[in-house]
């Protein structure tokens, strides 16, 4: 099937006059401007000035989670623990007396009164039904009576209040997911899929593993086949780079979790949270432990990655990137393109060592929209000074760190022209970064981060993968407003996999 697509705008670096595009199976074909366009074609679509562009790339989703919060109990718009209790008890009223109510996204740092629910009234609110609520930041949940079981009580996190965190949050989160079967856990998935879609997301990168998705969920979100946007799964289990190739990962990576979350306070830092003295949050993860992994890694020629938040838990991770290059060499590791999720306190002197080891920064502008600057949560936690220095996109894109955009899904909605705004108007204006560079990140840089270097560019030749949308204004005009443009279509492959 040849089709032609004209009368519109297209972003690319052959024309910068292009208004049409000829598509043939799944590769470009042709770029021009409409005069010049070949007479044959199977199908003509007239574009009426719509800008088109490459589609987006969300270099890191939990396609699970986000559909049962899209289709489910989301209280990400709580302000109150009497809003998080009113919302638990409606949406419970409508479920059998057997159900486990799973919900999501409180926030209680941006509340007046940050008291939070205690278990007894989760119990009253949902009429005795089990309840379990994971923190916007998914690394502590609420909970009710029910989910306190004695392995959660003997673990580290506990608390009898019902809001936990590390161990014991690993243990009821295990157990309220144990509820969802196969059937449901797709279905959401693919709700989740249609919803990137329907944003101009083409591809997303599925992250799982012990704590955060069992195998069979994560292989199910890999196996869904044509008509939704591809995923690149993502495995976080230490040491299991051969298991990552078997479950069909590109990456033994993810979250492969070096430390927790700054919401919980569980990012492992360098010095003690502002707001809990005595703490510096936990690591997960010794140095040998990820020599060993990424040597793993390499061996089995699969990338590899970890999640590390806090700047004691990246200078842990890249400890481990010396020792792994002490191991197999510099260069090898370097040609596994191996990346760090969320990489939020970073200094000079780690920066370099991105550079040193070619390794991903797979990140999430939206952090610092929801919970940066001198006021936001990051300030809670951290104090102004260190929450201004978190997240240094601008500092990474200086010295040519490689960088994939995500949203961390359902942690902040999926919203790629949002992050790449967020990514452009950082609360430090030294780490803002241009138009260029943000979509770059969220297109090409998503590509690039699974060792895919041909896509996200539309050139002659390369993959009909992009998307069309209900705007006549340029990129930079887009990026540069506050008007999010809806998707007309979005193309994978050839393949349309939304119509709006």
């Amino acid at each position: 099937m040849r089709t032609l697509y004209r009368g519109g705008r297209v972003h690319t670096p052959a024309d910068p006059s292009a208004t049409a595009l000829l598509t043939d199976g799944d590769r470009i074909a042709w770029l021009g401007v409409d005069a010049d366009a070949p007479g044959r074609a199977d199908r003509v679509v007239e574009l009426d000035g719509a800008l088109v562009t490459p589609a987006f790339v969300d270099a890191h989703v939990h396609t699970t989670a986000t559909g049962l919060t899209l289709q489910g109990l989301d209280v990400s718009g709580a302000r109150s623990g009497r809003d998080v209790l009113d919302a638990v008890g409606a949406y419970a009223a409508g479920l059998p007396a057997d159900a486990v109510v799973i919900g999501h996204g409180w926030d209680e740092s941006g509340w007046a009164d940050p008291v939070t629910p205690s278990a007894a009234e989760l119990d009253r609110a949902a009429g005795g039904r089990a309840v379990y609520l994971s923190r916007a930041c998914i690394h502590a949940a609420l909970v009710s009576s029910a989910l306190l079981s004695a392995e959660a009580k003997a673990a580290a996190g506990y608390d009898e209040g019902g809001w936990l965190r590390l161990d014991a949050h690993h243990v009821v989160r295990a157990a309220a997911y144990a509820s969802i079967t196969l059937g449901q856990a797709r279905a959401a998935q693919v709700a989740a899929l249609r919803r990137a879609a329907s944003l101009g997301i083409a591809s997303v990168h599925e992250c799982g593993g012990p704590g955060t998705s069992g195998e069979a969920d994560f292989t199910a979100a890999l196996g869904h086949g044509p008509g939704l946007p591809r995923v690149f799964g993502l495995w976080g289990e230490t040491g299991a780079a051969a298991k990552a190739r078997e479950l069909g990962a590109v990456g033994a990576g993810g979250d492969l979790y070096a430390d927790g979350a700054l919401g919980a306070r569980t990012a492992f830092l360098g010095h003690d949270y502002a707001d809990e003295a005595g703490s510096c949050g936990h690591g997960y993860l010794s140095a040998e432990q990820i020599g060993e992994h990424l040597a793993g890694c390499v061996e089995h020629g699969v990338q590899g990655g970890f999640h590390a938040i806090g700047d004691a838990a990246i200078g842990t991770v890249l400890a481990g990137f010396g020792l792994a290059a002490a191991r197999v060499g510099v260069e090898r590791l370097r040609a596994g393109r191996h990346r760090i999720e969320h990489a939020e306190l970073l200094d000079k002197a780690a920066i370099a060592k991105f550079v040193e080891y070619g390794i991903v920064a797979s990140i999430q502008p939206a952090f610092d929209r929801l919970w940066g600057g001198e006021a936001g949560m990051y300030a809670q936690r951290l104090g102004p000074a260190r929450a201004l220095a978190a997240n240094p996109i601008g500092s990474l894109v200086g010295v040519g760190v490689l960088l994939a955009f995500g949203s961390d899904s359902p942690v902040t909605p999926l919203d790629p022209w949002g992050s790449c705004r967020a990514a452009m108007r950082h609360h430090n204006p030294v780490q803002r970064i241009g138009a260029k560079a943000a979509f770059a990140a969220h297109t090409r840089g998503g590509w690039r981060a699974v060792g895919v270097d041909d896509e996200g560019v539309l050139n002659p030749g390369g993959t009909a993968t992009f998307v069309v949308w209900d705007t006549t204004l340029p990129l930079g005009a887009v990026l540069g407003g506050d008007g999010t443009p809806a998707a007309r279509l979005t193309v994978l492959a050839g393949t349309d996999i939304w119509t709006g």
